[in-house]
């Protein structure tokens, strides 16, 4: 997994700023900035998208974890973010039109969409220009 990149980035800050919060992940403290946003990606974990979930009342489903470990995988692969365009091409050809849809995917996660929660939720850096 890639290293964060220095601040300045277009990333928010947030991966190399002083963290603002922390999700206690079995027992263990870990640094967040205050949208939820792993500070360090090597932190992340089931455990960590488990423990974000629940603090976002989140019930993880199957259909959650296959979109978090395509965004995982996506980002490992290319080096960058998928785009919400990219999740839906995905998940239409995978799940259907209507389950694979903006919407749906929306729907799946309410607090920011694919892109914002999908991403606290796999770990991966703030999108540019979110603030």
């Amino acid at each position: 997994m890639r290293r964060p990149p220095a601040e300045g980035n277009g990333h928010g800050g947030g991966a190399t700023s002083a963290h603002q919060r922390t999700v206690d992940v079995d027992g263990h403290a870990v640094p967040t900035d205050s949208e939820g946003y792993l500070e360090r990606l090597d932190d992340w974990s089931e455990a960590f998208a488990r423990a974000l979930a629940r603090e976002e009342g989140l019930a993880l489903t199957p259909q959650h974890w296959e979109l978090i470990r395509f965004l995982r995988e996506y980002y490992q692969t290319h080096a960058v973010q998928a785009q919400v365009r990219v999740m839906i091409r995905h998940f239409t050809r995978v799940w259907g039109p209507e389950r694979g849809s903006n919407h749906a995917l929306h729907d799946l996660f309410p607090r920011g969409g694919p892109q914002k929660q999908g991403n606290r939720l796999a770990g991966l850096l703030r999108t540019k220009g979110e603030h």
